[in-house]
């Protein structure tokens, strides 16, 4: 009987939001330029065999990995930013930091050339992002952007120097509105409240395993330079609805 093979899920990273053109050797080719790959695989439908939009790719090493999630995730393969993060089982520590603590933004007034990569590498600069990135808002006939997106950071704390840093600069063309979002259930009430900091507050004081929401060190000031942003303080008026 064939023995099963264990992926090293420590070194293991997850991709999903794959076109459906992607193959294994593509994922292979791209994912080998962050380091030396062991496996890659991308399930496929049984009766089909076209991939179902994710995959896993497993390197050498942990540190591999976790390179190859700084500098693949929201890169685009056939026109989709694909989503890059440690495997599921991998990394404890990442997967809490993953928690939704409802520290939800809205970003309006988005010009339309600013994609989820640019968003991504601006957004980025103030804390760890939950749920996949940025999400940029499109018409489901046209897939075009409706000029506005979310992002959802992993602290109250690193929203507040988003806002702070961002709300009114220029990004691409066009002066960004940011603000925390609406929340869909409650009319007319936004996320970064006081209840739902408490609770973020107290939720980190249960789990003692999980990472303190610092920013890497980095400080930021209502100026600072972050990659793609000319930063003019001209503020411009949101658009789209703005619940999260």
């Amino acid at each position: 009987m064939a023995q099963k093979y264990e992926r090293n899920q420590e070194a293991s990273v997850y991709i999903g939001n794959l076109d459906d053109r992607v193959t294994d050797a593509l994922i292979w080719e791209l994912m080998v330029q962050a380091g030396p790959v062991v496996s890659v695989h991308l399930p496929k439908d049984r009766v089909t065999q076209s991939t179902q939009g994710y995959g896993f790719c497993e390197f050498q090493s942990a540190d591999d990995a976790m390179y190859a999630v700084k500098i693949m995730n929201m890169v685009k393969m056939f026109g989709k930013p694909m989503r890059v993060n440690m495997s599921g089982g991998s990394d404890r520590r990442q997967q809490q930091q993953q928690q939704d603590v409802g520290a939800k933004l809205f970003i309006g007034n988005l010009d339309p050339v600013v994609d989820e990569k640019l968003l991504y590498d601006t957004f980025g600069a103030f804390g760890t992002m939950t749920q996949g990135g940025p999400k940029i808002a499109r018409d489901s006939t046209s897939g075009n952007p409706r000029g506005f997106a979310f992002v959802a950071y992993t602290s109250f704390e690193a929203a507040d120097w988003a806002i702070q840093a961002m709300n009114g600069q220029y990004l691409a063309n066009k002066p960004i509105n940011v603000s925390y979002a609406f929340k869909k259930d409650a009319k007319g009430e936004r996320h970064g409240s006081a209840a739902e900091r408490l609770l973020a507050a107290q939720a980190i004081k249960n789990d003692t395993g999980m990472a303190s929401h610092n920013h890497g060190g980095m400080q930021f000031q209502q100026q600072q330079q972050v990659p793609g942003a000319s930063y003019q303080n001209v503020h411009g008026a949101s658009s789209g609805p703005q619940a999260w």
